[in-house]
């Protein structure tokens, strides 16, 4: 007789004794491969199918089957030469190639005894490959159907309104996808395997991996492995590592996640260089407080300087949120002093009655911290750091804010000195905003008081209102908006540096006409039926003369003349200078849109002001601006093809027909962990006048792009050709094994004083257990944009670090 089909696709098959009946002698069967449903008990809902060549029953509860003999119950197969039941235990012992399968769970070996009901037992000599769910997350799974519902009671996940996600589970080429968790395929061999109920296993001389191969890359020997589903984490005594054959490293004691969750414990070491420090070495440790709290303590040994101690703590609520950084090295040997550095930011969104609030606090021992200590770029040039304290009240259409702030100025000693801003201490905001106001008028307010603090410069105080009122009149095919605003200013100094009186009083109308058109049209790019939009712009601006001179500037400075900011009603920043202005300017758009998603492929913009009157009020120092024309702006982006992307801008002075500003980039990236980039940047050189800025002419290149059998190469290239000199490189390659990855970079850049710094990146990633060496990934998503990781995203609990 033919082997009868799967049990879930097969119909009812004529049974020895029917599942609902009183069971009796089971007699010898000569007929081979007939499927036999036995009843465990009157009360249980599943019954358990027995085939096999053949079948003896020497009493009423033993089942003895022999020659191909297969077990089916529920979501649970096994075959083995020999199986032997029993029905009222709902016990059974399998000999002989013996094959166990149940939900994800596939072992071999030649030997099973197992309790299917309270899942007890052991398994000798086995070889396991095991995918599971803690069991919160009351995973159902069925191997006809290949999908299971995962309903979760609680993720302990560091975002806590995840607890509230019931996400769905699918099997895809073997690996099980819950919601946005990955759960870990974990294989291996053991001499031993005990089922120590339905969500713990006890393995005695066994090795685990992530590998699915027969001779995987990397595992992990343990003497006494105990697998936890329910707190998914893997503990083990006398343990050791290894890769290719290599012992990477041993521990008496190891403690692992068995599906990416966080958990306490030491995490792998790091190792790293660079020319600052010298050899690093990093043992961090991750202290898994709450499910929304979190800690991680990482003591750092350089080899040029000594031991510094880092720390960050995380914390998470649904009206909070905050991160705090603490580094400390008590005895710097290059120094020869204590050096520490320190952030707080904390962000509280419902203090309740409408008030939340942040507070930024940033701190280190000395002006060379960051370039002496830090392996990232944008910290080893910071000048400023921010101490800040916010209060907001929202109060439907008004807010107000309270504010205190100050700054820690970093002075390196082999750098010009750097001038220290002014601290607002305190300042107050006030804004309003009615859309519909009376007869179709639109009003808006903001309103400032703030006292100015400096060790050298003028100090005082500053109050400001700004009320406007405006009149929206737009259809879908055109907009016109006249606004009529007054702004007044008065400064109280307590003292005076510039010249001028030690009260100040400013009253200024400010006039506006915003007018603009829409025309559409369908347009076929590339085979895509797209929209195109034309949007032509007008903007007129009257502001009367008033002179200035006699104004402290606090924190004024004159705008960057771009889209962003050719419609303002100031061509200053800050309120301490307010420029004249009879002028209009007049924008162009154009646009690809897709009518069916919305989405907007390509953006072209060309704009130039016109001044009907010569600029009067200026900064000091400032060249006056004559009328006529100002400079022409042109700007392009988007996805110009498939898979390309390119911005580019350009800004066109035609007084002097001299390009101010152009900077051109484009992005080929056909799929993940590949990418190319390139740009470059130019600015006019303006060192000559009072105030003036650097020329920069630079390019830049980096990607990211497969080399073949697993290698990857990443780079970038960032070089000044005005000054002939390389403001940064990154150099590396990585490798995908399948179950790791590896990885080394070079990173090197020039810093402020004029040195350089060169940090070396070696990692061996073992996908879903460990990483081992120094974190570049951080650094290369900042650096190569598109960056992409060559294998799945796997836990990385340490923050902060590269």
């Amino acid at each position: 007789m033919t082997r009868p089909p799967q049990v879930a696709e097969q119909p009812a098959v004529a049974p020895l004794y029917s599942a609902h009946a009183e069971a009796g002698l089971v007699p010898s069967l000569q007929a081979t491969h007939q499927l036999a449903p036995l009843q465990v008990s009157k009360d249980a809902p599943y019954p358990t199918f027995i085939a096999a060549s053949r079948i003896d029953g020497p009493n009423d509860n033993e089942v003895v089957a022999q020659g191909e003999a297969e077990l089916r119950k529920t979501n649970t197969n096994l075959s083995a030469d020999k199986l032997t039941y029993w029905k009222v235990e709902d016990e059974l012992e399998a000999v002989g190639n013996v094959r166990y399968n149940k939900d994800a769970e596939f072992m071999s070996g030649p030997k099973l005894r197992l309790n299917l009901t309270e899942s007890t037992g052991y398994f000798e000599q086995p070889e396991y490959s095991i995918t599971r769910a803690s069991k919160e997350q009351k995973q159902a799974y069925s191997p006809a159907m290949g999908v299971a519902t995962l309903q979760t009671k609680k993720l302990p996940t560091f975002l806590p309104q995840a607890k509230e996600k019931r996400p769905e589970i699918k099997v895809i080429a073997g690996e099980v996808v819950a919601g946005e968790q990955r759960l870990t395929t974990a294989s291996g061999k053991a001499d031993r395997l005990e089922f120590q109920g339905e969500s713990r296993m006890r393995l005695t001389n066994a090795t685990y991996t992530t590998c699915t191969a027969d001779d995987p890359d990397w595992y992990a020997k343990v003497a006494d492995l105990n697998l936890d589903f329910d707190r998914e984490v893997g503990e083990g005594r006398d343990a050791s590592v290894v890769f290719k054959d290599v012992t990477l490293f041993y521990s008496p004691w190891l403690s692992f996640s068995l599906n990416n969750k966080r958990k306490s414990g030491f995490l792998a070491p790091t190792f790293g260089t660079s020319s600052k420090s010298g050899i690093e070495f990093t043992l961090p440790y991750y202290w898994d407080i709450a499910p929304n709290m979190d800690m991680t303590i990482a003591p750092r040994l350089m080899t040029k300087r000594g031991l510094q101690i880092n720390s960050d703590f995380r914390y998470l609520n649904h009206n909070y949120r905050g991160v705090a950084h603490v580094e400390l090295l008590p005895d710097d040997r290059l120094a020869d002093r204590k050096r520490y550095g320190y952030s707080l930011l904390h962000t509280h969104n419902n203090l309740g009655n409408g008030f939340s609030g942040t507070l930024n606090i940033n701190g280190v021992s000395d002006g060379t911290y960051f370039r002496d200590l830090s392996s990232r770029i944008n910290q080893a040039s910071q000048g400023n750091l921010l101490r800040q304290g916010v209060i907001t009240y929202g109060g439907g259409w008004w807010s107000a804010t309270a504010n205190m702030q100050t700054y820690q100025t970093l002075q390196d000693p082999s750098l010009p000195p750097v001038v220290k801003p002014y601290e607002r201490v305190p300042q107050f905001t006030l804004t309003a905003n009615r859309p519909e106001f009376l007869g179709g008028t639109a009003f808006a307010f903001n309103g400032e008081y703030v006292v100015f603090d400096h060790p050298t410069l003028d100090t005082g105080r500053r109050t400001t209102l700004y009320p406007q009122l405006s009149l929206p009149l737009q259809t879908p095919a055109w907009h016109i908006t006249p606004k009529l605003g007054l702004h007044s200013t008065r400064y109280d100094l307590d003292r005076r540096v510039s010249t001028g009186p030690d009260s100040v009083v400013r009253n200024l109308p400010i006039f506006s006409v915003d007018a603009g058109l829409a025309f559409e049209r369908q347009f076929d790019w590339f085979g895509r039926n797209l929209t195109q939009t034309l949007e032509p712009r007008l903007y007129y601006l009257l502001v009367p003369q008033r002179t200035q001179n006699n104004i402290p500037v606090f924190d004024s400075g004159l705008a960057d003349f771009s889209f962003a900011t050719i419609f303002s009603d100031n061509i200053y920043s800050g309120v301490d200078r307010i420029a004249d202005a009879n002028q209009i300017t007049a924008a162009l758009t154009s646009r690809l849109i897709d009518p069916q998603s919305g989405e907007e492929y390509v953006r072209g913009l060309v704009g130039q002001r016109y001044y009907f009157a010569k600029q009067h009020v200026t900064l000091p120092g400032e060249p006056a601006r004559p009328g006529g024309a100002s400079d022409f702006l042109a700007a392009l982006s988007g996805r110009l093809m498939p898979n390309t992307y390119m911005d580019t801008a350009w800004q066109y002075d035609p007084r002097d027909g001299e390009t101010e500003r152009f900077s051109i980039g484009g992005r080929w990236q056909p799929e993940v962990a590949k990418v190319l980039n390139a740009s470059y940047r130019y600015t006019r050189d303006h060192s000559g006048i009072v105030g003036g800025n650097t020329g920069i002419r630079q390019v830049d290149f980096s990607g990211q792009w497969p080399l073949g059998r697993g290698w990857y190469g990443v780079g970038r290239f960032n070089y000044s050709l005005r000054e002939s000199k390389i403001i940064e490189t990154v150099a590396g390659l990585e490798y995908n094994g399948g179950c790791w990855v590896g990885r080394a970079v070079l990173q090197r850049y020039a810093t402020a004083s004029g040195d350089t710094n060169t940090a070396l990146f070696v990692q061996l990633e073992l996908n879903d257990f460990s990483s081992i060496g120094s974190n570049p990934l951080q650094m290369l998503a900042r650096r190569i944009p598109g960056y992409g990781r060559i294998n799945q995203l796997a836990s990385d609990p340490v923050f902060g670090y590269e």
